[in-house]
């Protein structure tokens, strides 16, 4: 089969290497489509930057993958040939209680390998998975919508619920790459009346507003959180969700936040400098950091898609197939507005 690898320096080898069989309680899946996350680029693509959970072993690249049970081993319970699924790209330990919990992500035993950084990922034909990592897709969603949930959507849902985004929220997103226009989707969909996005570049500010993401949208500087305070009568935004990754963008996030406000950290990376008592204790703020997501919450996030009738694809601006992956990498690279995928036929 044909597996993609990142061996740095922003390129991308193509090879020919073995078809995969499955063991005890494992499947292989025919890949339908794997999506290209930010972190694979910062940590991987252009230098092997990455320690601890982010160390890349040289394995095939693609960690938000979505396909069908084509084959299933032994002692498999629950997955059957033809199935479709989304898979949880972090196989834990299985005994800690984060991964109990369903948050694989947080698992710290020297087990936790992640798809794409220390087991081959999904930009293969065909991909080996752990039956448990695997979370049933409905069928009112695509396999795009499914690799698009695997990392970036759940990332992006998960915060919003720790931040209990409801009706009663005017809501801020700054960055609005792929994960900060899932996150404006989704706390849209959760019943924020009001959705305030802020990002530097004018073509993601351009999606976002062609998406309908966003009621009011705004650039990025020093002057943005003075801006939003205005937009929402002095006060601030009941909830802010940095998607950034930039501490100039995490520091808007707190300062534009409503006193008794909540402020949700995803953007990996970043250095924050505060007045923390004036900034956060004296204004009341909790403070949230948010790590992808888990099992139990992608599950259920999947179903409510379904429900919204909210199709994550929509942030998908470019398509190519796996001999094209060196070119899905340099767009995703070099500045796409949305997200870009590889997807089969």
């Amino acid at each position: 089969m044909r597996a993609a690898f990142l061996p740095g320096d922003s390129t991308v080898e193509l090879r020919e290497v073995p078809d995969p069989a499955p063991g005890h309680r494992q499947v292989v899946l025919r890949m339908r489509a794997s999506t290209i996350c930010g972190s694979d680029l910062r940590a991987i693509y252009r230098e092997h930057l990455g320690e601890g959970p982010e160390a890349y072993q040289g394995v095939v690249a693609g960690h938000e993958p979505c396909g069908e049970v084509v084959a299933v081993g032994p002692g498999c319970r629950e997955r059957a040939v033809g199935d479709r699924v989304v898979v949880y790209h972090i196989s834990g330990c299985g005994l800690c209680d984060e991964c109990r919990a369903g948050y694989r992500i947080s698992c710290t035993s020297s087990l936790r390998r992640a798809y794409g950084w220390q087991r081959d990922g999904g930009h293969a034909d065909l991909l080996l998975a752990d039956e448990e990592d695997l979370v049933p897709l409905p069928d009112g969603l695509s396999f795009l919508d499914g690799a698009c949930v695997a990392c970036g959507f759940g990332t992006a849902y998960e915060a919003l619920r720790r931040a209990d985004v409801s009706g009663g929220d005017t809501l801020l997103v700054t960055g609005l790459g792929p994960v900060g226009l899932a996150a404006a989707l989704l706390g849209r969909a959760l019943g924020a009346p009001r959705v305030i996005g802020s990002d530097p570049s004018p073509v993601r500010r351009e999606l976002a507003s062609a998406l309908g993401a966003v009621d009011d949208i705004l650039g990025a500087d020093a002057d943005t959180a003075e801006r939003v305070r205005k937009l929402t009568g002095g006060h601030g935004a009941e909830v802010a969700v940095d998607c950034s990754g930039a501490g100039p963008a995490q520091r808007t996030a707190i300062r534009a936040a409503r006193r008794w406000g909540r402020v949700a950290l995803v953007g990996e990376g970043g250095r924050l400098e505060l007045d923390v008592s004036h900034e956060v204790i004296h204004r009341q703020l909790t403070l949230i950091g948010s790590w992808v997501t888990s099992t139990v919450r992608m599950a259920e996030l999947l179903e409510r898609l379904v429900r919204w009738e909210l199709h994550p694809e929509q942030v998908v601006t470019g398509r190519l197939g796996l001999e094209q992956a060196g070119e899905a990498y340099a767009r995703a690279d070099g500045g796409e507005p949305g997200k870009v995928g590889i997807v089969w036929a």
